[in-house]
């Protein structure tokens, strides 16, 4: 009878421990969005970083993925009141029109669609309609050269899909998705890692000699993938496609994590070695999501999630702001050095992937769907 006692005691102190380390984590999450949103009290105000930019580009569009997902388990009204203010401002159109073509500027359609799935509201997704048929019926699937694409546009055509029902969008978007993947051979299987785009493959080289991939853009496409198979069934032919690469992605990604939780801005190079947090914050997204949904195992893959979570938690700053965020750019020389105090060119999208990684964790210790 004791030892069943003692048994049970240590389950109800691990329970107890567990729910308080998820309130951490929300708690901090929270702060981290309220930071922003107080430098930021205004959501339709442009962008001006060396030039004006409309406040519906790309960086912000992360942060309103981030934000949803903030949502999903915080649900507090006032991030859907900043989120529709800024999407109804720019009238729930892709950054420049409903004909634009470039995947940076439909990331912000997959917010879009989120808000119409939950509200039915037609205004909200008429311009996401437009916009991809228009891009379909051009007959290209060749507009994803850099693999930052892939997070920014695959994710709307496989929500679309979702929530129309018409699978050819799911269709279009694996066939870009290959495209990038395949013909430009943008994705190293050997590796398990991507190229940023073809200027990027080998022979091109870091200065130590080893080959680059940006962590930022591998945490795009470990993203995407994710964010895509939550759209579809599991035994879905894509799906299973899409795990392949997750998988291979991920063993290559746990092999390179630093002793400290981060992963490097230049994943196999000793150049730029140093705590980066954009990237981190993607792979724990993805890493999470998997040993929650019983793809990777908890046992060799949770303690990973741990360390990735100490290290995104070390980046917070007292009033919210986030240390180890690497700026805009092309690949991890970008924004060097990138330091605690040090302040990006947009610290939007920084914010995102912050969040998209904390309240993945949070639902992995919280044991939350």
């Amino acid at each position: 009878m004791k030892r069943i006692l003692l048994s049970l005691l240590f389950v109800a102190v691990a329970v107890a421990i567990q729910a308080q380390d998820a309130a951490g984590v929300l708690s901090l999450a929270r702060r981290v969005n309220d930071y922003f949103v107080a430098q930021n009290p205004d959501p339709t105000q442009p962008t001006f970083v060396k030039k004006k930019r409309t406040s519906n580009l790309w960086t912000r569009a992360v942060y309103y993925e981030g934000l949803m997902d903030l949502y999903s388990v915080d649900p507090d009204k006032r991030y859907l009141e900043y989120t529709d203010r800024w999407a109804t401002y720019h009238k729930w159109t892709a950054r420049g029109s409903v004909d634009d073509t470039n995947a940076d500027n439909q990331c912000c359609e997959q917010t879009y669609i989120d808000r119409f799935a939950a509200t039915g509201d037609s205004v909200m997704i008429a311009p996401t309609t437009e916009n991809l048929n228009h891009q379909m019926a051009t007959g290209r699937k060749d507009y994803w050269w850099w693999i930052d694409a892939i997070q920014m546009a695959m994710p709307v055509y496989a929500k679309y899909a979702k929530i129309s029902g018409d699978r050819h969008y799911l269709d279009y978007a694996m066939d870009c998705y290959r495209d990038a993947r395949d013909r430009r051979g943008l994705f190293n299987i050997t590796d398990g890692l991507w190229w940023r785009d073809s200027v990027y493959k080998a022979p091109y080289k870091e200065p130590d000699g080893k080959n680059c991939y940006w962590s930022r853009g591998n945490g795009w496409v470990y993203a995407a993938l994710v964010r895509v198979m939550k759209t579809v069934d599991a035994d879905d032919p894509y799906y299973k496609e899409l795990l392949k690469d997750y998988l291979l992605m991920t063993h290559a990604l746990v092999k390179l994590q630093r002793r400290d939780g981060y992963w490097n801005a230049s994943l196999v190079s000793t150049n730029y070695a140093g705590p980066e947090m954009t990237g981190t914050a993607l792979f724990l997204y993805g890493m999470a999501w998997g040993v929650r949904n019983g793809i990777l195992d908890a046992k060799e893959y949770r303690p990973v999630c741990d360390k990735a979570w100490k290290a995104l938690r070390s980046c917070v700053h007292a009033n919210g702001f986030l240390g180890y965020n690497q700026g805009t750019g092309a690949d991890p020389s970008t924004g060097q050095p990138v330091t605690f105090n040090s302040v990006p060119d947009f610290e939007d999208y920084g914010t995102g992937c912050w969040l998209l990684g904390a309240v993945e964790y949070y639902r992995l210790i919280n044991n939350r769907k």
